[in-house]
């Protein structure tokens, strides 16, 4: 059988091309470390690697959130004890100025303290984050929860200017968590503070007055509704929490678990690829030196 010139070259160029192929793409394999370099290079566990990687995605995504919220979260908490634990100091103070045995001085000296508490506590309840938002305004962040009015009379100056509706954050599939508090309730306290700070200023007052044991009876009344309300926040924020790293816990397994997965489906196996590589390099080697030496030949030659 006679082979020509022409077509015998074209299938040395096509066996050259070949194992040039396969090295390059054999060697991009060794580069990167994946074993499938194209989905037509196994469409099936191509299919499941992209699952598992978009899995993994949402997965990143929801402990980035519960990172979020729980850092968001253990400010907010911070905040509220902060509010509760001057709370108490001030319904210690008002104990003391209950006590009849106290002169119109003694609890006139009280007023600097009280007016104190009073500005701390409504500075912290009006705290702003980072980004400018007021923390415990629900979901009208723009706006600070407890608003002033100097027009309005003395027992009704403060009020919430804010509302209870809560932001929600996705932590896991069809989970979510409320990211926001709110203080209302707190302005019942603050106005109570100013009516007690009112009649604590005025001269000639002294613990036995009946006015003054109504308004420090109601105002102790407030602190613990204040501090109730308040320390109920704190403790659903730390069962919240706990709740979160919980979640998160299982997302870093589910997490370790992907990426097993993806690591077992598409990573190479150096070695067998090595050999195959050391294959094609001889082949392509080998056909190298064929064509060589055949395109010395010629029937002139074997006569």
């Amino acid at each position: 059988m006679r082979i020509a010139t022409s077509q015998y070259q074209s299938m040395m160029n096509q066996s050259l091309q070949k194992n040039q192929e396969r090295i390059t793409y054999v060697t991009q394999q060794m580069a990167n470390g994946n074993r499938i370099q194209l989905p037509s290079d196994d469409p099936v566990d191509s299919v499941r690697m992209s699952r598992l990687k978009r899995e993994e995605a949402a997965v990143k995504q929801y402990r980035d959130n519960i990172a979020a919220v729980q850092q968001r979260m253990s400010k907010t908490e911070g905040y509220l004890q902060n509010m509760v634990n001057d709370m108490q100091s001030g319904r210690d103070l008002l104990v003391w100025a209950s006590d009849g045995s106290n002169t119109p001085d003694d609890l006139k000296s009280m007023v600097t303290s009280l007016t104190s508490l009073r500005d701390s506590i409504l500075y912290t309840a009006n705290t702003i984050d980072q980004e400018g938002r007021h923390v415990f305004s629900g979901t009208v962040t723009g706006s600070a929860p407890i608003a002033y009015d100097a027009t309005q009379p003395l027992g009704a100056r403060y009020s919430y200017a804010g509302n209870t509706n809560a932001q929600t954050v996705v932590v896991g599939n069809g989970i979510t968590q409320t990211a926001n508090q709110n203080v209302k309730g707190l302005e019942k306290l603050l106005n109570q503070l100013d009516q007690t700070i009112d009649t604590l200023s005025n001269s000639g007052r002294d613990a036995s007055d009946a006015t003054v044991k109504a308004t420090l009876s109601a105002n102790l009344d407030g602190f613990d509704d204040a501090m109730d309300l308040l320390s109920g926040k704190v403790a659903v924020l730390g069962g919240q929490q706990n709740i979160l790293s919980t979640i998160d816990a299982n997302h870093q397994n589910v997490s370790l678990s992907n990426q097993m997965a993806i690591n077992d489906i598409g990573q190479l196996d150096v070695g067998a690829a090595a050999i195959e590589l050391n294959g094609y390099s001889t082949a392509l080697q080998a056909t190298y030196k064929a064509y060589s030496k055949i395109g010395t030949l010629s029937l002139f030659s074997a006569l």
